[in-house]
């Protein structure tokens, strides 16, 4: 008993979270996490310095809760911690360059770095990441409006153990960023010079950079996430199928060039696609949903919000997905009441629908999916004119507080246990109702738990 006391105790000391660690504790400090938090004060850099200085055994330092740290405090973590293997930089603004490519120098054993939100970071420091941490399979790039196609092939071409790759919203980056779709002999061996048709003028020196062409498979990618990379196009989608053939969550949103041609590619994923976001990717039809659908049969997760194209066809078809838990269709209009059918009737694992802004819904549509979605946990129906009814905003989770009175008064999402509390409200007064029409009553709303008729 005594050694298992010591053994937690001792564990505790390894593991620092959210708060500063003692002087006395450092050498024993072997996960240091400080997250963002309202209760804590910002630290200051000084203080970080002297702590990453003195902790020799650090493997793991999350710092997004550091918002002050500098280079300086980096290249003191990266000189004392030599066997650090995570490292989470998420939105320390004041980090650039110097300190990542000083880091780089260390040979550290880097297993995953999240740096989403440091914003002052360019190609350099992406590249010898990619170059230099061999051992690297998770790496977070959110958020960086820098960065070019050129670091991303370098992590392409050397980063050869990734298992998680997320780029949303890297703004500048084009189909010259990934894996090429054309093999070598279609690249430089298919069409003589007088037969080729002549490519556009470059306007960049991107546009100037050759296809990327690899000899290697990404076969241990899981994770990629280009939300918001608004340039690329169908092409980039075709090239990162055929090179990271065993993608399990793909995120697309804010794609906005993609076609239902790259649906098709996707679709080579096969039972390996668990989890795909196309949310505003506005291009894409019913005929792409259904291919994909029966295609890729293992989803267990799918955005399709902002697609306004699609309609209660998209909806039939991922309703037999038996895997499906998660389905986002925010203000696709075209959706009626036959789809929510469908839903209630076959989709019966889901956990998660959001339909908001589907103003063709109806309340007895609505009052199905809680009677028959026993495992629902999560139902957005914000905007949708039926379910302002009186009674139901009680059973609401809160508005954000950022939203504004219109916002807040049509706001409608349901969780957990008020997911039953509402379907119990509702059937009550659906049999008010029905008293009502037996006693030949006008029907009048209630919003409390009444069952009285007047």
């Amino acid at each position: 008993m005594h050694d298992d006391q010591a053994l937690s105790q001792q564990e505790d000391l390894a593991r620092i979270v959210n708060h500063l660690p003692h002087p006395d504790d450092y050498a024993h400090i072997r996960h240091l996490d400080l997250r963002p938090s309202s209760s804590r004060a910002v630290v200051e850099d000084d203080i970080l310095a002297q702590i990453l200085s003195s902790c020799p055994h650090l493997e793991t330092a999350v710092l997004s809760g550091a918002p002050e740290l500098s280079d300086r405090s980096l290249i003191l973590l990266a000189e004392t911690s030599s066997n650090l293997q995570g490292l989470g930089l998420s939105d320390c603004r004041n980090i650039t360059d110097v300190g990542i490519l000083e880091l780089t120098t260390k040979s550290l054993p880097l297993q995953w770095v999240h740096l989403n939100g440091v914003l002052c970071l360019t190609d350099p420091s992406i590249s010898a990441i990619a170059k230099t941490c061999a051992k690297l399979s998770e790496l977070d790039l959110r958020g960086l409006p820098l960065l070019t196609p050129l670091s991303i092939r370098d992590v392409w071409t050397y980063s050869r153990k990734l298992r998680s790759l997320r780029l949303a919203r890297c703004t500048l980056l084009t189909d010259k960023a990934f894996p090429s779709h054309l093999g070598a002999s279609e690249g430089s061996l298919g069409l003589t010079e007088e037969e080729k048709p002549l490519p556009p003028r470059p306007t960049t020196w991107i546009d100037k950079l050759p296809p990327l062409m690899l000899a290697h498979s990404a076969d241990n990618l899981r994770v990629l996430d280009i939300s918001y990379c608004d340039k690329i196009t169908d092409d980039a989608v075709e090239g990162i199928v055929i090179h990271a053939p065993r993608i399990q969550n793909l995120a697309l949103a804010g794609c906005t060039k993609l076609t239902n041609k790259a649906i098709g590619h996707i679709c080579l994923l096969m039972d390996n696609l668990v989890s795909l976001s196309l949310a505003h990717v506005s291009n894409v039809t019913d005929g792409a949903i259904v291919k994909l659908v029966r295609s890729c049969f293992n989803l267990r997760s799918v955005d399709l919000a902002f697609c306004r194209n699609l309609t209660d066809m998209s909806i039939f078809e991922l309703a037999s997905l038996s895997s499906l838990r998660r389905l986002n269709l925010t203000r696709v209009h075209k959706l009626t009441d036959i789809a929510v059918h469908t839903l209630a009737e076959h989709a019966i694992f889901l956990e998660s629908l959001r339909i908001s802004y589907c103003d063709r819904l109806s309340l007895e549509a609505a009052h199905l999916l809680l009677k028959r979605l026993r495992r629902l946990q999560h139902l957005a129906v914000t905007g949708v004119p039926a379910l302002k009814r009186k009674g139901t905003i009680r059973f609401s989770d809160p508005p954000p507080s950022n939203y504004n009175a219109d916002q807040q008064a049509v706001y409608r999402v349901f969780s957990a246990e008020n997911i039953a509390r509402l379907c119990k409200f509702l059937d009550k007064e659906e049999r008010r109702r029905r008293e009502s029409e037996v006693k030949n009553i006008p029907f009048t709303e209630r919003s409390d738990d009444e069952m009285a008729l007047y």
